[in-house]
């Protein structure tokens, strides 16, 4: 992941300076050395992390500071506000209406993403209920239409281009024109990708954004761009004048400083990221929210926003739940929520501290594990799925019948009842829980969601979410102390960080999120589970057996 690399080296900074028995000027000195060195070899240009050095040292000013002041807490939110400060130029992009033609016109360099990020940006738009189109007027690039009328296909959202007219002018006019006429609310039109040295091509964007006069020009940054963004930038930002950014390919391994570097230079606000490939993985970026994921602390807003959006049917598990009951096919559907989400890495990094645990566990592993236990499950048949699960303890021989079937080990079968019985124990206590919420009239749903979140966030840091967290802690220690699961010790995993950590526990305080947006799957307890299925370290696909 993009800047994950820097994350880490900038959390492991401040944390030393958190665990120092005396906090001097040396000690401080130190942890902005390692944090600018970070900074710079992530590609930030060396000015904004001088300025960044100078913000801080005057904000921490040994020399001035009253002696009964927190010195830990005061720098530990120095450097958060600090880093927010270098990807927040405070100034408002462009928000379109409905009921009107909004033009939104794309521009870059070529290879940047343009083409994919426009019909991911269409598509955005559309589920939230504007009548969205594109426009391809990037004639320069051999299959630029192409790909852009196969993006638009799959997306089913509306296309206007030409495979005989060459002249952008006039196909981004007539595309524009065409769809204002019909009255769509978004028009995004794309263009061909350009550098500053090729003035020709400069000048034609600039003739494009005369004919179609974009309400937003929107400049795509790939997040590998390096020290060569800022001055890319600004070439763009003086011909074509955008007003927002879109970084895309942060999932991959690049510094990704560059391109925080372009929106200081130009003082123009990131308003998405791109995440992947496919159409759903774009995020609109919040820049405490993107500091609070880089330095581990979790970003629950943005994770009780991305479960609502995948509008997962929830309705049986909700319903089992307020009953206290929780059977195998609830265990089922949880494990196939959890699979719609996304990489793990992704909703690793909106759980404070999780991020940090996970370590080098790539999606692939934690995406097999998953798989497998769905595997195990799909090899019962109708009635061991909803039972409650006894039905295995008075009659052991399912086990071993349900792992030929599933390809797996009788190790594993045990590990994933384990976990069901883990999980119908909490199930039960949420029971309970939510009959009183709603007595009360507490829930996420209430027009107090926002502080609620806030609250929740506050919660889960002082219990160990990163450097700016209240307690500072530590997550893993927190884990430690909570205890490992029943009887899956973890000590087959491979040095899984998953292994041990009861989530369980950690998200009935954490309470409220079963509650919101049609129910959220218990993420944390999930993914803790499925750490500790000590016998699933395989990487072999096994067979799905059918049921018998």
């Amino acid at each position: 992941m993009v800047l994950a690399d820097l994350g880490k080296r900038i959390t492991s900074a401040v944390s030393d300076l958190a665990r120092s028995n005396v906090v001097d000027e040396k000690v401080f000195d130190g942890m902005l050395k390692e944090i600018c060195s970070a900074l710079i070899e992530a590609d930030v240009n060396v000015k904004l992390v001088s300025n960044l050095r100078k913000s801080i040292k005057h904000t921490v000013n040994f020399k001035e500071l009253n002696p009964n002041v927190n010195k830990k807490r005061l720098i530990q939110k120095a450097v958060f506000d600090e880093l927010v400060k270098l990807v927040d130029p405070h100034s408002e992009p462009f928000k379109p209406k409905k009921g009107r033609s909004n033009v939104i016109m794309f521009v870059g360099l070529q290879g940047s993403g343009k083409t994919t990020t426009c019909t991911k940006l269409a598509r955005h738009y559309q589920a939230r209920g504007f009548k969205a189109c594109l426009v391809c007027a990037d004639t320069f690039r051999a299959g630029a239409f192409d790909q852009l009328k196969q993006n638009a296909t799959k997306a089913k959202i509306p296309y206007y281009g030409s495979y005989t007219e060459t002249d952008p002018v006039k196909v981004s006019r007539e595309g524009v024109e065409k769809f204002k006429k019909e009255r769509f609310d978004i028009i995004i039109v794309d263009t061909s990708g350009r550098h500053q040295q090729e003035k020709e091509l400069f000048a034609e964007m600039v003739q494009i954004q005369q004919a179609v006069t974009p309400d937003q020009t929107i400049m795509v940054l790939d997040a590998s761009i390096g020290q060569a963004a800022e001055a890319q930038s600004k070439a763009f930002k003086e011909s074509a004048d955008f007003g927002a950014i879109i970084i895309t390919k942060t999932d991959g391994h690049a510094a990704g400083g560059g391109a925080i570097s372009a929106v200081a230079a130009t003082r123009t606000p990131i308003v998405f990221i791109g995440t992947g490939e496919h159409m759903l993985d774009l995020e609109r970026f919040a820049p405490q929210a993107f500091v609070s994921k880089l330095l581990g602390m979790g970003d629950m807003q943005g994770l009780v926003e991305h479960v609502q959006s995948l509008k997962l049917d929830q309705k049986d598990t909700m319903k089992h739940i307020q009953e206290g009951i929780f059977t195998v096919r609830d265990l089922r559907d949880q494990l196939g929520n959890i699979m719609k989400m996304g990489p793990l890495s992704k909703m690793a990094g909106m759980i404070p501290g999780l991020s940090q645990m996970m370590g080098d566990v790539g999606d692939e592993e934690g995406s097999m594990k998953l798989k497998r236990m769905i595997y195990i499950m799909d090899s019962m048949t109708e009635k061991e799925l909803d039972s409650d699960g006894k039905c295995f303890t008075d009659s052991p021989t399912r086990m071993t019948r349900i792992a030929h079937g599933s390809g797996t080990s009788v190790r594993e079968v045990e590990d994933v009842l384990t976990q069901h019985r883990m999980m119908a124990g909490m199930a039960k206590k949420m029971g309970k829980n939510m009959a009183n919420m709603q007595k009360q009239g507490v829930g996420m749903n209430g027009p107090n969601k926002q502080q609620q979140l806030a609250a929740m966030q506050r919660r889960m840091q002082s219990m160990g979410g990163g450097p700016g967290g209240p307690g500072g802690g530590n997550m893993a220690e927190m884990m430690k102390a909570l205890g490992g699961m029943p009887g899956t010790g973890g000590a087959g995993g491979g040095g899984n960080p998953f292994a041990g950590m009861d989530m369980a526990k950690m998200m009935q305080q954490f309470g409220g999120m079963m509650g919101g947006g049609g129910g959220m799957p218990d993420l944390a307890s999930m993914m803790g589970g499925m750490g500790g299925m000590g016998g699933m370290g395989g990487t072999g696909r096994g067979g799905r057996g059918g049921r018998r």
